[in-house]
């Protein structure tokens, strides 16, 4: 199985990735002054690219800098200085594999105390029971509004290209902007952008047309999406295998299957779907039917952490394995299955009640991993959640009050 998974893979712009894993994207919420990549995102960069990963997936760019899912978010729009995402791109290619940027619009999932704008294809707000005031409450998007997003996406992607990226990843899952318009359960517009599934399609294709006509045909173009949102009466895995037929024509290299929201975090293991109840490949059962009559490539991300699960979603068809948090814990993976070597530490599992508070948890963990990378040390799996968390929420009132001073700056300025 070395072969596979150490194979190249040549993609349908010409791009090449040198082997089959993937470090999929986590937000790394650590933007500098400016809302910028600076030298911690460039450390952090430097050891994910020595570690033997084929390709790497930035934690999700804001192509709105009103709209950001956290104050440490990272902003490209016509307005950023280029030079810090030159550096960004150079640090994440020095090991020889690629680099794409996520490009992301949070839509409904703001927090309540961010500046800016809160929106959604609806005014249907995010619903977590006590912890749904933590988020903002969203207004309807108007058609301009939507055709400047489009606009938006387009503009982050040729300024990814002109800073050096080798492709761009247009994020569709996990409950933002994109994923919001594809959900029948956000999405009660009644108009072009709403009802059957290709019109609740109609922004994401739109965003992928204007996104391949801003880049080179050399530039890669990929999709996140949700494999099922894992909610009643959501978007479901039907719905995903004619949305990939959808972008096959608009020239998509690559698919990424992920899953869930902030409402139903099934990309954090946390779901109540008994699909995702496995500890290794969430989603690997609803990818194995959707590889079947697939025609683009897709990849997998969700809870792999060993190279015999990784083997084992290869067999099914997938073509590219994506980790997140098994990076974040051990850099070097890769390197260390080509050398039959497997992690030594897995991060502390959370097993809290509160499933809203648990997710939160996690990702403050992954956080707290990628913080230390950062700054040049080792990681500490075994961190407490709670500690984790809650140094994560004091950071983010300092890094909030940056982001408040900078925004508030740039609006004044215009």
């Amino acid at each position: 199985m070395t072969a596979d998974l150490f194979s190249p893979l040549p993609l349908r712009s010409g791009a090449v990735l040198k082997n089959r894993v993937a470090k999929a994207a986590m937000e790394e919420n650590m933007a500098g002054d400016g809302q910028l990549p600076d030298e911690q995102l460039l450390t952090l960069y430097r050891r994910w690219a020595a570690g033997g990963t084929g390709l790497l997936i930035t934690g999700n760019v804001m192509v709105h800098a009103e709209a950001l899912t956290g104050p440490g978010g990272v902003v490209l729009d016509e307005e950023a200085p280029l030079a810090p995402f030159v550096e960004w791109a150079k640090a994440g290619k020095s090991g020889g594999g690629a680099i794409w940027m996520q490009i992301n619009h949070p839509g409904r999932q703001v927090a309540s105390d961010m500046p800016g704008v809160v929106w959604g294809p609806t005014d249907i707000g995010v619903s977590l029971g006590k912890h749904s005031s933590r988020f903002g409450k969203p207004t309807a998007m108007t058609p301009q509004q939507i055709r400047e997003t489009v606009d938006r996406y387009a503009t982050t992607a040729r300024r990814a290209e002109e800073a050096g990226f080798d492709g761009v990843e247009v994020h569709a899952a996990h409950g933002y902007l994109l994923s919001q318009f594809l959900s029948p359960l956000v999405n009660k517009r009644t108009d072009q952008w709403g009802g059957s599934l290709e019109n609740r399609a109609r922004m994401l294709l739109d965003i992928v047309r204007a996104v391949r006509a801003a880049v080179s045909p050399s530039f890669a173009v990929a999709v996140k999406l949700n494999s099922a949102d894992f909610q009643r009466g959501g978007f479901d895995a039907a719905d995903a295998r004619q949305v990939i037929a959808m972008l096959e024509p608009l020239g998509v290299d690559l698919v990424e299957l992920s899953g869930g929201s902030y409402e139903s975090p099934a990309m954090t293991g946390r779901s109540a779907d008994a699909r995702t109840r496995s500890r290794e490949a969430y989603f690997l059962d609803l990818a194995k039917d959707l590889v079947r009559t697939s025609p683009l490539p897709l990849m997998l991300t969700g809870g792999i952490t060993k190279r015999a699960t990784a083997e084992k979603v290869l067999d099914s068809g997938v073509a590219v394995i994506g980790m997140g948090t098994a990076l974040a814990v051990t850099p070097d993976l890769p390197d260390r299955w080509d050398r039959d070597r497997e992690a030594d530490r897995q991060l502390r599992q959370v097993h809290w009640s509160d499933k809203a508070l648990a997710s939160a948890a996690s990702m403050a963990q992954v956080r707290h991993q990628m913080r230390r990378l950062a700054r040049g040390s080792g990681t500490r799996p075994g961190t407490h959640p709670a500690i984790a968390l809650i140094s994560e929420r004091r950071l983010q009132r300092k890094t909030l009050r940056g982001y408040r001073a900078w925004l508030s700056k740039r609006q004044s300025a215009t």
